[in-house]
């Protein structure tokens, strides 16, 4: 071994002791001939003292900043009045008798100390360097952790952990393939798993009972901030179980993740349906770390003559303590609900005496004004944002408003939710198809079977699945559901999203003809390991929290992927490009 501790380890060490250590130039002080350097390795950072005439080896002011050492030192007491007490190794430093320069290092493209911002793109082509930063070695340990965490809850829960093939069959599931071309057999082509999900379900079908996988998963999506091309994801399954039976085990265990890696107390997450959570915050994906509900105000206005609120639904937002808000300022949020499709948003300022301040308080009846302010339980100083229009559009508006009121910080921690009963299909496609709200391998509620089976348009966009989405601090963490295990039952969906027989049997035969053999009732989930990461460490963005990332756009500045190939490449695959159209000149 090159080295006998870590500087982690260095406080187990006995004064006087003699240790051999290598890392790092983290920062170098000349201070008239001893040269002191902060050197960096895994563990952290601890103080060297280079005595040019007492060192052995290379003279210490050769060396700059991160270079990579290896020293032999004696651990000593640091000198009163140079104790760092706020530091781990703080209170002692290494005289050093010899000094070996492993790897010098040119001047560097890319600040490593993380207090100092670099250009995103320079970081991503640089990221071996960016990795030397604590912030980066700090994630990827946690990521570590966290993993570990996992595969121990699910092993003490007997789940077995199955590896499913990442060359298999485009069998679309929402997002574009990534497809692999076949050398053997030109012309066709495999792709890479945007999941694990039918062969999680056909290893319920083989009797396995409890699965799960930290899988790598790959879509070809638009590009998003919050997305990547190529992710992980925990994957899990079990049969002859419910909803709830899923709900609780996931919750049980990321509750326990959460502990483990914060130290501090959270329960299983509670629950609420799509409907009310729509109703309540306009979004499927609530943040609970603040408060602002949505007011369904109909019923206030059911009789009204204010031509603007006779609409299918009129909704409200109480702002507390916010009646002062600067016309500039409402301005905007009546740009921003206009941008969203709402003909306008109307605002109301309470004032002492159960009085408002609005442009169309004369519109409005006294008995409609006294309702309204008790149905929002406003009180003087309040502001109250109304939108009115169809029950999707004025959720969707207000629920985006009310973003723009939080006021979240850190302390509030981890809030989780279970939104449950979502809408089977999420509308009609230009052939007047319904679109499946997750994937369409997810189960009816069995209370709208009836409905399912005979329904037909719009009237199917009443029907709710048994799917269940995990939401983190109003992140899509997560996302299951009881899945199909009828033939009959998916043949129907297969055929209410237009996919003819003859189409359902090329995409999905294996799976049809699975289920004529005893397919057990079944149910998982899956959620994003990037995401769960990113959030217990803080991060907004998940590519803090992957060694490798790509852009938003998909690109590699590292390897400078993706790569054209050689021509000898093509052909060995039976592939030629096609040549690009010139354009025409006027």
């Amino acid at each position: 071994m090159m080295r006998t501790h870590l500087t982690s380890t260095l406080e187990t060490a006995v004064i006087g002791s003699t240790v051999e250590l290598c890392g790092w130039v983290a920062k170098r002080r000349d201070h008239g001939g001893v040269v002191f350097i902060d050197l960096r390795d895994a563990g952290g950072v601890v103080q060297v003292v280079v005595d040019p005439s007492k060192v052995v080896g290379v003279d210490p002011h050769l060396i700059r900043s991160e270079f990579v050492l290896r020293v032999v030192g004696v651990v000593k007491d640091r000198p009163e009045g140079t104790i760092k007490s706020d530091t781990a190794n703080g209170a002692i430093e290494v005289a050093v008798d010899s000094v070996e320069i492993l790897a010098a290092c040119d001047a560097l493209p890319i600040p490593v100390d993380q207090e100092v911002a670099a250009d995103e793109s320079l970081r991503l082509k640089y990221r071996y360097l960016d990795l030397r930063g604590r912030r980066l070695q700090g994630n990827l340990r946690l990521r570590a952790r966290v993993n570990h965490l996992l595969r121990q809850a699910f092993d003490e829960r007997e789940f077995v952990e199955v590896e499913t093939p990442l060359l298999i069959a485009s069998t679309p599931e929402g997002a574009r393939d990534f497809v692999v071309p076949s050398r053997l057999t030109p012309g066709s082509f495999y792709a890479l798993p945007q999941s694990p999900q039918l062969f999680k379900q056909l290893l319920m079908v083989g009797g396995l009972d409890r699965y799960f996988q930290i899988a790598r998963c790959l879509r070809d999506e638009d590009p998003r901030a919050d997305r990547q091309f190529e992710f992980t994801q925990l994957d899990m399954e079990m049969s002859f179980v419910d909803s709830d039976d899923v709900m609780d085990l996931v919750g049980e265990i990321v509750a326990s993740v959460i502990r483990d890696v914060t130290q501090e107390s959270a329960g299983n997450p509670g629950r609420m349906t799509w409907a009310d959570a729509m109703a309540t915050y306009g979004t499927e994906k609530p943040d609970l770390r603040f408060d602002l509900p949505i007011s369904d105000v109909t019923s206030v206005f059911s009789a009204t003559e204010f031509r603007a609120f006779q609409a299918d639904s009129v909704g409200a937002l109480r702002i507390p303590e916010s009646g002062e808000l600067a016309r500039a300022r409402l301005d905007s949020l009546i740009e921003r609900a206009q941008s969203l499709g709402a003909p306008g948003l109307v605002w109301i300022r309470v004032r002492e005496g159960s009085l408002i301040d609005s442009p169309v308080a004369k519109f409005l009846s006294e008995e409609e004004k006294s309702a309204l302010l008790a149905k929002t339980n406003a009180q003087p100083g309040d502001l109250i944002l109304l939108a009115a229009g169809s029950l999707a559009m004025t959720s969707e508006v207000l629920g985006v408003i009310r973003k723009e009121f939080c006021v979240v910080t850190k302390d509030l921690g981890l809030q989780t939710v279970w939104v449950t009963d979502f809408p089977l299909f999420e509308g009609l496609d230009d052939q007047g198809n319904p679109i499946s709200s997750h994937h369409p391998f997810t189960a009816p509620h069995p209370d709208d079977l009836d409905l399912f089976m005979h329904a037909e348009g719009e009237d199917l966009l009443s029907v709710r699945s048994q799917a269940y989405d995990l939401v983190v601090n109003g992140w899509e963490l997560g996302s299951g559901s009881v899945r199909i295990h009828s033939r009959e039952i998916q043949e129907r969906v297969f055929s209410l999203l237009g996919i003819s027989p003859d189409l359902a049997h090329a995409r999905f035969g294996f799976l049809l003809e699975a289920f004529r053999y005893g397919a057990p009732p079944h149910a998982g989930f899956a959620f994003g390991i990037d995401r769960l990461v990113a959030l217990l460490a803080g991060e907004d963005n998940i590519r803090e929290v992957i060694a490798f990332p790509k852009t938003q756009s998909g690109a590699d500045p590292l390897t400078n992927a993706p790569s054209l190939l050689e021509g000898s490449q093509l052909k060995s695959l039976g592939l030629s490009l096609a040549a690009k159209k010139k354009e025409s000149r006027s």
